[in-house]
C-alpha cells in the first residue's frame, strides 16, 4: 500500500493506493501520524485507489477511527470502490464509519 496525504486548511486527506495487507501495518503508522492536528480537523481515506483489503486492512481502519476519536478529530471515507466496497459493507463497516459521497 502507497499513500499521500494532502492538507486542505480544516480537512486533510489521506488517498491510500493498491493493496492493503496485514505486511503494511508498519506503513500504516506513517498515516495514523498524519492526525496530529487540532481537534475537530476532518480526516478523510480517499480509498479511489486502493484495489484491495483484507481482514488486517479493515481492522486498521477501525484503529484510525478510533484514533480520530480520541483526538477529537471528525473522520469519514469516501471513494471505495468494487471488492473494497463489498469488504467494507460485508464486514459492516459502513455503520460504524460517516461514509462521504
Amino acid at each position: 500500500m502507497d499513500f499521500t496525504v494532502r492538507d486542505a486548511g480544516d480537512s486533510t486527506e489521506i488517498r491510500l493506493h493498491g493493496r492493503m495487507t496485514f505486511s503494511d501495518h508498519d506503513t500504516f503508522r506513517s498515516v495514523i501520524a498524519a492526525f496530529e492536528r487540532p481537534a475537530g480537523h476532518r480526516i478523510v481515506f480517499d480509498l479511489s485507489g486502493l484495489d484491495f483489503v483484507d481482514s488486517s486492512g479493515l481492522g486498521m481502519f477501525i484503529i484510525a477511527r478510533d484514533t480520530a476519536q480520541k483526538k477529537s478529530l471528525d473522520f469519514a471515507m469516501r471513494g471505495a470502490r468494487d471488492e473494497v466496497q463489498r469488504l467494507i459493507t460485508v464486514a459492516k463497516l459502513h455503520k460504524m464509519f460517516t461514509i462521504d459521497a
